[in-house]
């Protein structure tokens, strides 16, 4: 199909986007062919009136992982064994065909809400390429994914055993790349610390538990052949270590000092800001959370730890990118758009600056933006519509009307939202 989209205001996805009107956006198949005067002649084309609304790019969502749906946990319900449901589920065909029939729903609540491209950073086995497959195949609707499949963790690391494997020593870090390699992955994920719902002692949620040579290990073995690693990380020691031994993007992050700075520009490392999963435990009171109280302390820790971490690379040059880390408790895959909010409230920056880092810095960052991230002609029609301003203010992509995948028109889209979930989020914004 030829679209042609006029009567829009337009926001294009760069660094000083300024809305733009007068224009018609013209797209043929999966591509955007050119932007146009509002005079020119559609013959040929299906025209979408859109009557004033808001036209931007797609929203990219750099740290997501679709094997939870982000419910919040029930009222003294001990903690998931996930290591050993895991290991019993991966034995039955039916339930992992149910657990891909449950992340593709995922997958595609995440397109629903405006996010025409998401990379996922720790799943079960090979299920997010699967799905990355099915919907390059056409055989479902859903976002671009880039996909890391299992993670590499060590014993007692970050979600060992579930959506991480256990590496112990180098040569099975290298081991692990390798297998992990032939599920054909866009990355490779990396447990460097551990985080809050892992921690038990207070004041140390991202104690380092991986060992720098095998971090050194894995990345060097990834590098080799031709991947990018992301890396939980989640306090000072750990953002140090990631970046010593070869970690491209630090997920989450932690307070920096001169030296880590340092590295991070020796690197051309990117830090992915995750505000949204720390949230709840470090604002929320406890009978809203059902968190212990040390978890509440260390969600703190964290909270600031990345609010920081964001705000000195910013200020030092260094990307930083958003992520929202669903399916986390709390965190929903329809909800990317709070993590926008929460980036502008809390770090400092404009909205304008909140959206550019949610779409064409995004993009930068994953490598994909002469793909996407922006609204230009020779790139994907991946596009969303808003009827009101996000420059003024970024609820507004809450309620997105239309999305553009590819491409494809997707007019009303549904997603089923989880309202005790909405309003005890909307009491801490």
């Amino acid at each position: 199909m030829k679209y042609a989209y006029k009567n829009a205001v337009i926001l294009d996805g760069t660094k000083d986007m300024k809305p733009v009107r007068g224009k018609v956006v013209l797209t043929d198949g999966d591509r955007i062919t050119e932007i146009a005067e509002d005079t020119k002649d559609l013959t040929g084309y299906q025209t979408v009136d859109l009557k004033g609304a808001y036209l931007l790019p797609g929203l990219i969502n750099l740290h997501v992982h679709l094997a939870t749906a982000g419910k919040p946990p029930k009222a003294n319900k001990k903690p998931t064994n996930y290591k050993k449901l895991f290991d019993t589920l991966s034995k039955y065909k039916t339930v992992i065909a149910v657990i891909k029939k449950m992340n593709a729903q995922n997958a595609k609540n995440e397109l629903m809400s405006g996010v025409t491209t998401i990379r996922t950073v720790g799943g079960i086995l090979d299920i997010d390429a699967k799905i990355r497959d099915m919907i390059l195949q056409g055989k479902m609707d859903g976002p671009r994914i880039l996909a890391a499949n299992t993670g590499i963790s060590v014993p007692g690391g970050h979600f060992a055993g579930s959506i991480a494997t256990e590496a112990e020593t180098p040569e099975m870090a290298r081991e692990h790349v390798r297998k992990i390699a032939l599920t054909k992955p866009d990355l490779i994920k990396l447990m460097i610390t551990g985080g809050v719902m892992d921690s038990s002692s207070d004041g140390e949620p991202g104690v380092l538990r991986m060992p720098p040579e095998i971090i050194a290990a894995a990345c060097d073995e990834a590098h080799k052949l031709g991947y990018k690693v992301a890396a939980h990380v989640e306090s000072p020691e750990g953002v140090k270590a990631a970046l010593e031994n070869g970690v491209d993007t630090v997920e989450h992050g932690a307070k920096l000092d001169e030296e880590t700075v340092r590295l991070f520009k020796e690197r051309g490392a990117a830090e992915i800001c995750t505000i949204s999963p720390a949230l709840p435990y470090a604002e929320f009171d406890l009978s809203e959370s059902h968190a212990i109280p040390v978890a509440k302390r260390n969600g703190k820790i964290v909270m600031d730890g990345i609010i920081e971490c964001a705000k000195t690379c910013i200020r030092e040059g260094i990307p930083v990118g958003l992520g929202n880390d669903v399916g986390c408790p709390f965190i929903l895959h329809y909800n990317y758009w709070r993590e926008l909010y929460y980036f502008h409230k809390y770090v400092g920056v404009s909205n304008a600056y909140a959206l550019y880092t949610a779409t064409l810095n995004n993009a930068v960052i994953a490598g994909i933006d002469r793909e996407t991230g922006s609204i230009e002609p020779g790139k994907c029609a991946d596009m969303i519509v808003v009827e009101k301003n996000p420059l003024e203010d970024l609820r507004a992509l809450r309620d997105v009307k239309t999305v553009i995948v590819r491409g494809k028109l997707i007019e009303s889209p549904k997603v089923k939202h989880m309202k005790s979930v909405d309003d005890l989020l909307d009491k801490y914004m």
